[in-house]
């Protein structure tokens, strides 16, 4: 057997890296779903990040007290090019969180499970189709 297999591995490495990604936050916003409890909170500010070729994402600030009176302030993970008008600051928004960690949260209409969902499927695509070559490979020898 040539070494030329062990290139093999990059894409089912890549493939189970793209696959956990995309099931934990699949997972996690399944639980919020599930399990979280629901809040009127209030965007008090965008946090600007940069991408690697100069692009600008905003993440909106929510600001919410939970049902046992903690106040919290967290910026959503998910990040957009603009500042959607719906979400700009001092917009009303309704937070979905995990009553034992708010910092796990969602803010109702901004975050999607769209970029977890194409994670998870890029991820699943990669690893089966590297795997069923592998397997072919091996049958073949």
């Amino acid at each position: 057997m040539e070494r030329a297999w062990l290139f093999s591995l990059v894409p089912l490495a890549l493939g189970a890296v793209f696959l956990g990604i995309g099931v934990y936050g699949l997972r996690r916003a399944d639980a919020l779903r599930r399990t979280g409890l629901t809040a009127q909170g209030r965007i008090v500010r965008h946090d600007v990040s940069r991408g690697d070729e100069g692009a600008r994402y905003y993440h909106p600030v929510a600001a919410w007290t939970t049902h046992d009176g903690r106040e919290c302030e967290y910026a959503s993970r998910f990040g957009r090019g603009s500042r959607v008008g719906a979400f700009g600051v001092g917009a009303l928004v309704v937070v979905r969180y995990d009553a034992d960690n708010p910092r796990r949260f969602a803010i109702q209409g901004w975050d999607a499970t769209t970029v977890d969902r194409v994670f998870a499927i890029v991820g699943s695509l990669l690893t089966a189709g590297t795997l069923l070559v592998l397997l072919a490979r091996l049958l073949t020898l």
